[in-house]
């Protein structure tokens, strides 16, 4: 459940901009557009209809892609499972604008599955703008029955070393020109959305960033390039790009998992470049928090959804419902302090947590 004051609201949107091409695409020719998802706090007196946690559209596409032994025996029914979020109702008036989060999933992964991180900063007064885009995410269905897949050139998964890499960059780098152009998008809708329901309530003076993994490494390397970011989190993410050497100027927040039991071979290289862009921000604009005993995808919605398998079998000490809690009011906290104003003490605040291993 969100644990904030506010009704949560869900509108999606099909963005195109037929000036500009899709780089990412397997031929010349496609057109850039991506799938919109936006959460915000909502009136109650409208009486809208719960939201489906995925429309019937993607539910359908997602089954015949995972087929009928994962979607019979590992995967909860997507039809049963229940968000917390109302089908487009009117936006909340107890504010005239709310500030914007931009989030970004981890790889592939489709930005509904980070409902429940959605979900919570909208209920505490925040517009949460997520998407999806065809040829890197897993899969995107537009409303006019497109389904379109990742391609396995655009499949970090597939490849490794110094090839993982480079795919790595070429993806965050396509995926921060994603956030540029769904800021353009929200731009227009503040200015004149046809249905009104967004017109003049985002504060696009006041833009966070965040994502998980690779993810992450997009928050990063959005603002490190774009001034509309005032403030960022990398959620468990490895930083790629030119943002490992040169740094971010905005207030940061580093949530990582617990990688104690992980091989100091893989995770030194990563900590090295989080410290690199950490170590040179000012004491009062960074934060880093690790989770004792969390896991790197517990982030996310799909560890419940998969009956939290790896807390079951004690890979994972945390349980996911805890994991989801806990980083929910890191998030909140960080962003009431940088977007809000709220007073610094509220992040110290967060080592009370016995999970915490927290640093200022």
């Amino acid at each position: 459940m969100p644990t904030g004051p506010y009704a949560v609201g869900r509108i999606t949107y099909d963005w195109r901009d037929a000036t500009q091409q899709e780089l990412l695409a397997p031929r010349a020719g496609i057109h850039r557009e991506i799938f919109g998802w936006i959460w915000y706090p909502a009136s109650t007196q409208t009486g809208a209809k719960p939201a489906d946690y995925f429309p019937r559209s993607w539910r359908n596409a997602l089954d015949q892609q995972r087929g009928w032994f994962l979607t019979t025996f590992l995967w909860r029914d997507f039809s049963r499972v229940r968000a917390h979020s109302l089908d487009a109702p009117a936006i909340a008036p107890s504010q005239q604008s709310y500030p914007v989060v931009l989030m970004r999933a981890g790889a592939g992964a489709e930005i509904a599955n980070y409902s429940s991180l959605a979900e919570d900063l909208a209920s505490h007064g925040y517009i949460v703008v997520g998407f999806d885009a065809p040829y890197r995410s897993t899969m995107v269905v537009f409303p006019d029955g497109r389904s379109i897949v990742r391609t396995s050139q655009n499949n970090a998964d597939l490849v490794s070393g110094e090839q993982q890499k480079q795919l790595g960059i070429r993806l965050v780098q396509a995926w921060s020109s994603d956030m540029r152009f769904a800021l353009d998008e929200l731009k227009e809708l503040n200015a004149s959305d046809p249905s009104n329901r967004l017109k003049g309530r985002l504060d696009l003076a006041k833009v966070g960033v965040f994502g998980h993994s690779l993810g992450g490494a997009t928050a990063l390397q959005f603002c490190h390039d774009d001034s509309q970011c005032k403030a960022g989190a990398d959620v468990d993410g490895a930083p790629l790009g030119s943002v490992v050497d040169e740094g971010v100027k905005q207030p940061f927040l580093f949530l990582l998992s617990d990688h104690s039991r992980e091989a100091k071979s893989e995770t030194a290289p990563v900590l090295t470049d989080l410290h690199s862009i950490y170590d040179r921000l000012p004491a009062d604009r960074r934060l880093w928090i690790g989770l004792r005993g969390a896991g790197h995808f517990g982030f996310t919605d799909l560890t419940v959804l998969l009956m939290d398998i790896a807390h079951v079998l004690k890979i994972v000490p945390m349980s996911n419902k805890r994991q989801i809690e806990l980083s929910r009011n890191c998030l909140r906290s960080f962003f009431d302090v940088y977007l809000k104003g709220a007073p610094p003490s509220e992040l110290g605040s967060l080592s009370g947590y016995q999970e915490i291993e927290y640093s200022h």
